[in-house]
């Protein structure tokens, strides 16, 4: 079986936290009581949307493991109005510390129809920003934000809504479905 959460902003992709943490942080804890669930990928804490969970050891790694390269589908809004120049790199790949990213496919979109975050992203009267679609077959630590940091578009919010073949939909921050085929 799987399960998809929405995992909400600033809540760690694990079932505990680290004692010496205070205040701990939220975790899968404090929104899944399903023991023999774990997570199948990972989303940083400051990211939100779609997280697969599952209970199946052969599922988790078919879906988690680089060399399966399942697409991963965001919405990512960026701090700016950006360039065709920026997208068209971030398309083609960018050279990060730890090597070139493999080609995306990105797409300015309009504001998707969203939750709104707590708290709210930060918001600056006379400076734009833009949404993006991008669409990645891997999964560097922090990847999203380096390639738009490194293009001049920093990241202000990401909210993954698909995994493969499995989508958010309408599925709140917080709440999760268990589908059992």
């Amino acid at each position: 079986m799987i399960l998809l959460f929405n995992k909400p902003f600033d809540v760690l992709c694990q079932f505990t936290a680290n004692p010496d943490q205070q205040p701990a942080p939220p975790t899968l804890a404090n929104y899944i009581d399903m023991p023999g669930y774990y997570a199948a990928g990972r989303l940083d804490k400051d990211s939100e949307g779609l997280l697969l969970l599952t209970n199946n050891g052969r599922l988790q790694h078919r879906i988690s493991h680089p060399k399966h390269k399942s697409e991963k589908h965001y919405w990512v809004q960026v701090d700016g109005d950006i360039t065709q120049d920026a997208i068209q790199a971030l398309r083609q790949g960018v050279k990060l510390n730890d090597g070139m990213t493999l080609p995306a496919r990105v797409e300015k979109i309009p504001p998707p129809a969203v939750w709104e975050r707590i708290p709210p992203v930060r918001y600056r009267k006379h400076i734009p920003t833009s949404w993006l679609a991008i669409i990645l077959k891997e999964g560097r630590n922090r990847q999203i934000r380096r390639m738009t940091a490194h293009t001049g578009f920093p990241t202000l919010r990401i909210i993954r809504h698909q995994i493969g073949k499995w989508r958010l939909g309408n599925i709140s921050p917080g709440q999760f479905v268990l589908l059992t085929k």
